[in-house]
């Protein structure tokens, strides 16, 4: 397995982050959706650590993926019968990703400060909220994290939905390019 990436597919590294990201962001999103469920007390305590954990962790692996793009270049779109406008809307539909994942846990981080809470990374270390508590703003903080997770999401399987497409439909190999053996 090669770890950089190749004019017709992805390396290791590359594919690693995309798929750690992916895992990350399924485990907020579980938590997140269902901390309701969550006994009060410790077991709600805890889902909420590991909520906000996963949230810090995607801004981790966002930076590195970042960076790493500007260190190993993507292979080329791989040629489709939909032409240049579809590889326009991939370009548009990445940034968005791109854009949400930084703006989802921002988000989070802000309606953690808006309770007064400290923000704990990963039982290291916490930063201390900035400002007292403000209820009002805290309830207008969730509701704008929880509407761009939402839009997260729905973008995600999109993009999922898309790879198939073009792997079932399209038989091109867009969707094997991301996947740990791309010769197939």
């Amino acid at each position: 397995m090669r770890f950089r990436n190749s004019p017709d597919g992805y390396g290791a590294i590359a594919q690693s982050l995309h798929w750690l990201t992916v895992v990350l962001v399924a485990i907020a999103r579980t938590l997140g959706t269902f901390d309701d469920v969550l006994p009060k007390g410790a077991a709600r305590a805890v889902g909420l650590f590991f909520h906000i954990s996963a949230g810090v962790a995607i801004l981790a692996a966002l930076v590195a993926r970042v960076l790493w793009r500007m260190v190993d270049s993507p292979p080329q779109s791989a040629p489709t019968m939909l032409g240049v406008w579809a590889d326009t809307a991939g370009r548009l539909v990445h940034y968005a990703l791109y854009a949400l994942l930084v703006a989802v846990p921002i988000a989070g981080i802000v309606l953690q400060f808006a309770r007064g809470d400290a923000l704990p990374l990963f039982e290291l270390a916490e930063i201390p909220s900035p400002w007292v508590a403000d209820r009002t703003y805290a309830r207008s903080a969730k509701e704008v994290h929880e509407v761009l997770a939402n839009a997260l999401v729905i973008l995600a399987v999109f993009h999922a939905a898309a790879a198939l497409v073009h792997h079932w439909v399209f038989r091109d190999r867009t969707l094997v390019r991301m996947l740990p053996d791309a010769r197939r």
